[in-house]
């Protein structure tokens, strides 16, 4: 049977690097280079959710036990989670994604596909997408990501491990052949510990001894599951990135070299921001509503806070009474501020959840 690998598309494959303690890094610059997870109490049979890489050289990962991973690192940083945080770092990374495509299909808060075969910024090259959407994730939201560039989902997904962290790899059509050649079957999405056993046991152990057999007999030997391992074992993979995301809100936030000393030094950048926001908003289809503004502080120590509110539209007055509410909040240096709207879609009666609520 002769396959022919899908080439028309350009997929990329997003997955932020130690998300949740990323995310706990960037608030608290202290814990920088140090071993530190993000999980339970290991005195309440805790997990870990993630570690960071310093902790990840003691053998820490998600799911291990809190009480194990303080018994391989006594020195680890056990931090409670931030659900809400990671939310928010989340929906600042889709706002992102969604300048570029409305193709994009969530994995989880920390990782996504776009499909970005229609985009023509960067000159339609996806591997300048991504390292430009990568570039913007770091400048705006503080955290790094890694990126996978290929003609499928398969292939991109493995692509983004590579270059960990930090990092992108391309696997461009004609490299299809030679990249899967040496890739362990066990990568081959829902090959597990039992399914590589046995392809092991046949002397199966890359893509490229797959590629040594007939579908057939694959068929034959692990019912439709072998046409599976079989197609990617090609690099056939032709499922499409499925968009279930709409936009929620539309923002705009800038880190200042130096911090705001008072109400008035804020003010005075909201124009600036309000011209930031406006061609955003005009990007928006006739499907969505403006229901609220918000305005987000973050004040030289870190701690920050939003004020929202339902008001007429995005202009001057309505931003700089937030702001004033907000600083009169800490009143103290602001290094970060924000703004953005809340928005109702129109074209969403199921009325479930949004998926980045509380």
């Amino acid at each position: 049977m002769n396959f022919i690998p899908q080439t028309s598309r350009k997929i990329i494959h997003i997955d932020a690097d130690c998300f949740y303690a990323a995310v706990e890094i960037r608030d608290n610059p202290a814990l920088k280079g140090k071993p530190i997870a993000v999980g339970g109490s290991a005195t309440r049979r805790g997990v870990i959710a993630t570690a960071s890489y310093e902790a990840r050289k003691f053998g820490i990962h998600s799911a291990m036990a809190s009480a194990t991973a303080i018994k391989r690192c006594p020195q680890l940083i056990l931090i409670p989670g931030r659900m809400s945080v990671y939310r928010e770092a989340s929906r600042q990374m889709h706002e992102i994604f969604a300048e570029y495509t409305d193709l994009i299909e969530p994995l989880s808060l920390d990782e996504a596909f776009l499909d970005v075969s229609d985009c023509p910024r960067c000159r339609g090259s996806a591997t300048l997408i991504a390292q430009e959407i990568r570039g913007r994730i770091a400048a705006v939201i503080g955290i790094t990501v890694s990126a996978g560039i290929a003609s499928n989902k398969f292939i991109a997904k493995v692509a983004s491990d590579l270059n960990k962290p930090n990092g992108q790899y391309v696997v461009t059509p004609d490299q299809v052949d030679d990249f899967l050649y040496q890739l362990p079957v066990s990568r081959i999405w829902g090959v597990g510990k039992v399914t590589a056993q046995r392809l092991e046991q046949k002397g199966i152990k890359t893509c490229g001894d797959v590629r040594a057999y007939d579908v057939f007999q694959f068929v034959q030997e692990f019912g439709q599951f072998g046409e599976h391992i079989h197609k990617l074992a090609h690099g056939i993979d032709n499922r499409p990135v499925v968009s279930e995301w709409r936009r929620k809100s539309v923002s705009v936030e800038h880190t200042y070299d130096e911090d705001l000393p008072d109400l008035e030094s804020c003010q005075n950048r909201i124009p600036a921001l309000i011209e930031s926001l406006r061609p955003r908003l005009e990007r928006l289809d006739e499907d969505y509503r403006i229901q609220n503004c918000f305005l987000k502080m973050k004040f030289f120590d870190f701690n920050q806070t939003t004020i929202e509110r339902q008001l007429t539209g995005p202009n001057y007055t309505d931003y700089a009474m937030l702001c004033e509410e907000a600083w009169l909040r800490g009143k103290a240096p602001v290094r970060l501020l924000g703004i953005g709207v809340r928005l109702l879609d129109l074209t969403d009666s199921s009325g479930q959840m949004d998926l980045f609520e509380d």
